[in-house]
C-alpha cells in the first residue's frame, strides 16, 4: 500500500499521553524518541490539544495573503526571545533550510552562491537540503546534485577556511549533529566558524531543527556557545507534532527577500501556530528549561554509569540537555540496530543515529523515574548481550 521509504516496526500506534504510547494491540511503550525530537511536551499535552481544538473551530486556513492572529503572536514570541528581527514560516525543517539557502544566496549577491556545510551533517530530504547534507549515503541515487554545496571536515577550522572562495555566501551547520551521531560542535570550533564568517563577510546559518526549542536546555542551542548567528532554522518541536517550520533572521539579512522572492502555501497555518504559541509559553515558563538541563545531566550520568559497568559494549555518552547519544565500542557498533530492536521488544523506543550511537530523545517532560525505567531496560539488554 505504501511506497517503501521507511523501515517500520510492527506496531500501529493509536494513543499517546505524556511519554507513553499505546499500539493497536494495547501494548504500551516508553517513548525515548518523541517522534524524532518533535513531541517535546509529550503526547497530547492538554494545553496544546486545547489550543488546536479551539483554533480549528475558528479558522484553519486563509493563505499568507492575509495576517492571522496565531501567526502574528508566534512571530512576536520568536523575535522577542531570540536574536532575530524577522521570521518566515513554513511547514518543515527541510523547507526552513531551503528558505535559508535561497535567502543566503540572494543576500550574497551576484556570483556568491556556494554554501559550506560539515561532514556528518543532515539538513533534510529535498534536493538542495540533501546536497547540503554532509553524508554521501543520502546522496546516492540522486546525482547530479544541485551545485554550490561544499562539505568541510568536521572540527578542522583550517581546512574549512581553505574552502572559502569569492563564490562563498554562507556556512551552514548544526550546533549538535543529531543524525550524524549526536555530536556537539566544540564551543571554540563554532566560535571560530562565526569569526570566519565575520572575516569573509559570510552568513552563519545554524540548523536548529533538531536541537532548538528547548532540547539542549536553552530555548535555542546557540545561546550556549556565546555567538549570534545570522539565520537559524527551526521545525520539529515547534508545533509539538503539528507540521510547522520557521526561519529567523536579522532585519539586514531579511531585506534581501521581497514579495514574490519566496513563499509557502500552508506556512504559518493558524492551527499549527496556535499549538506553537502554547509550546513557546510552556517552555518559557518558570523553571522549565532549567529542569531540562538538570534532567539532561541525570540522563547523561545514567548512560555514563552504564559505560562503566559494560566497558566492552559502551564507550560513553555525549550530547546536550535531553539529546543524548550512547557511543558503542567498535565491536558493538554493528549490533546497534539489534540493541534498538531489543529495546523495542522491551517496550522502549529509541534509535541508532549515524551508525554510531544509540540516540535518546525523550519528551522534555520526561520524569527521572522514566529515565530510570529506560536505563534499567538498557542495562538488562547489555547484561544479556555480554553474557
Amino acid at each position: 500500500m505504501f511506497i517503501n521509504t521507511y523501515g517500520r516496526y510492527p506496531a500501529a500506534m493509536v494513543e499517546g499521553k505524556g511519554c507513553r504510547l499505546t499500539d493497536a494491540d494495547g501494548r504500551e511503550y516508553l517513548d525515548f524518541l518523541a517522534g524524532i525530537a518533535v513531541c517535546s511536551l509529550g503526547h497530547c499535552h492538554p494545553a496544546v490539544t486545547a489550543a488546536i481544538c479551539a483554533q480549528a473551530g475558528k479558522l484553519v486556513h486563509v493563505s499568507n495573503l492575509y495576517h492571522t492572529l496565531p501567526q502574528t503572536e508566534l512571530a512576536e514570541m520568536l523575535v522577542a526571545n531570540s536574536f532575530a528581527d524577522r521570521v518566515f514560516m513554513c511547514n518543515s525543517g527541510a523547507e526552513a533550510n531551503e528558505a535559508a539557502i535561497k535567502l543566503a544566496r540572494k543576500a550574497g549577491g551576484e556570483g556568491r552562491y556556494e554554501i559550506i556545510s560539515l561532514e556528518g551533517s543532515f539538513h533534510g530530504r529535498t534536493l538542495a537540503a540533501v546536497a547540503a547534507t554532509g553524508q554521501t549515503k543520502f546522496h546516492q541515487g540522486f546525482e547530479p546534485l544541485p551545485a554550490g554545496f561544499i562539505h568541510a571536515p568536521f572540527g578542522d577550522l583550517g581546512e574549512l577556511e581553505k574552502l572559502i572562495t569569492p563564490q562563498t555566501c554562507a556556512i551552514l551547520c548544526e550546533p549538535l549533529q543529531g543524525e550524524g551521531g549526536v555530536r556537539p560542535l566544540p564551543v571554540e570550533y563554532l566560535r571560530g566558524i562565526r569569526a570566519l564568517c565575520d572575516q569573509h563577510n559570510l552568513l552563519l546559518i545554524l540548523d536548529e531543527i533538531q536541537v532548538g526549542m528547548g532540547r539542549t536546555g536553552t530555548l535555542f542551542a546557540y545561546e550556549q556557545f556565546g555567538i549570534t548567528p545570522d539565520i537559524i532554522t527551526l521545525a520539529k518541536a515547534l508545533g509539538n507534532g503539528l507540521p510547522i517550520g520557521a526561519l529567523l533572521t536579522s532585519e539586514k539579512v531579511a531585506a534581501a527577500f521581497e514579495p514574490g522572492s519566496h513563499a509557502s502555501t500552508f506556512g504559518g497555518n493558524p492551527v499549527a501556530c496556535a499549538a506553537a504559541v502554547v509550546v513557546m509559553q510552556t517552555m518559557l515558563g518558570g523553571g522549565f528549561l532549567a529542569e531540562v538541563r538538570a534532567k539532561g545531566e541525570y540522563l547523561a550520568d545514567g548512560l555514563n554509569h552504564l559505560s562503566g559497568i559494560f566497558p566492552t559494549i559502551v564507550a560513553g555518552a555525549r550530547g546536550m540537555g535531553l539529546i543524548q547519544g550512547l557511543a558503542l565500542t567498535p565491536e558493538f557498533i554493528p549490533r546497534g540496530g539489534e540493541i534498538v530492536n531489543r529495546l523495542f521488544a522491551a517496550g522502549v523506543l529509541a534509535n541508532f543515529a549515524g551508525g554510531l550511537v544509540l540516540r535518546f530523545l525523550p519528551p522534555l517532560v520526561v520524569s527521572r523515574a522514566e529515565i530510570d525505567e529506560m536505563l534499567v531496560a538498557l542495562a538488562g539488554i547489555f547484561t544479556e548481550m555480554s553474557g
